[in-house]
């Protein structure tokens, strides 16, 4: 017997909690979503080399070891595939690592699974987006070449996560505009403080300054603006 196509985004849920993943699993399929569930890392490596999925929503917590194992094999592929990761309240530095390894985004728990959707509908439209005809930003000592989504230094490339990728790439188009951290949220998270606390932006600001810096570039920088936002300077 054939299994049933659909046209449906396919979640892989990695959730060991029974209770969290049933809400989440049932949400997310009125919600008009495949949800692939898996108790634990082994699990969850399984479905993705057995199945089709298209977003992985990966607790840290797991049973058989941290979900950042998981997304470290996924990204020690080359896999591009797109991850929010899950954490506790407490779980700060292992949220901060999850985006270090090129997670998409994050969750802490509680949520409600109404962000849950949000946030998948917003990362899938990123993930899923027609990537702009190539070309080169050149600002300062950085070539950003927005074909190959990289951002090079003396033809050196900067090791930035996707996501810091956006956030580099977009102040980079409009140089000494200020931007809220809400229009950042907006334009490079394609989400908002509804769903989306801002201060994921102050960390991401954070480790791109960190990376430039540590890679020799002095200019441009990204400049705070107190009491609204940031923006690209010379």
């Amino acid at each position: 017997m054939e299994s049933e196509t659909t046209d449906r985004p396919a979640v892989l849920l990695v959730e060991d909690e029974p209770d969290l993943a049933a809400m989440a699993r049932d949400y997310l399929v009125r919600d008009g979503f495949q949800v692939l569930p898996a108790v634990d890392v082994r699990a969850g490596l399984r479905l993705l080399e057995s199945a089709h999925v298209d977003l992985v929503v990966l607790d840290l917590g797991l049973p058989d070891g941290n979900g950042l194992d998981l997304l470290r094999t996924l990204r020690g592929r080359d896999n591009p595939m797109p991850v929010i990761v899950v954490t506790g309240r407490g779980e700060e530095a292992d949220r901060v690592v999850g985006l270090e390894l090129g997670a998409d985004d994050y969750l802490v728990k509680p949520y409600s699974q109404r962000e849950l959707a949000a946030r998948i509908r917003a990362v899938l439209r990123r993930s899923t987006a027609t990537p702009p005809a190539t070309t080169a930003i050149r600002i300062g000592g950085l070539v950003i070449d927005t074909g190959a989504r990289e951002v090079r230094r003396a033809g050196t490339p900067i090791a930035l996560t996707p996501r810091e990728y956006g956030l580099v790439e977009f102040l980079a188009s409009a140089p000494g505009q200020v931007f809220s951290r809400e229009q950042l949220l907006d334009n490079v998270w394609g989400s908002s403080s509804r769903w989306q606390a801002a201060t994921t932006v102050d960390e991401h600001v954070y480790r791109v300054r960190r990376k430039l810096l540590a890679a020799g570039v002095t200019e441009p920088r990204i400049t705070t603006v107190r009491g609204f936002g940031y923006r690209l300077d010379l």
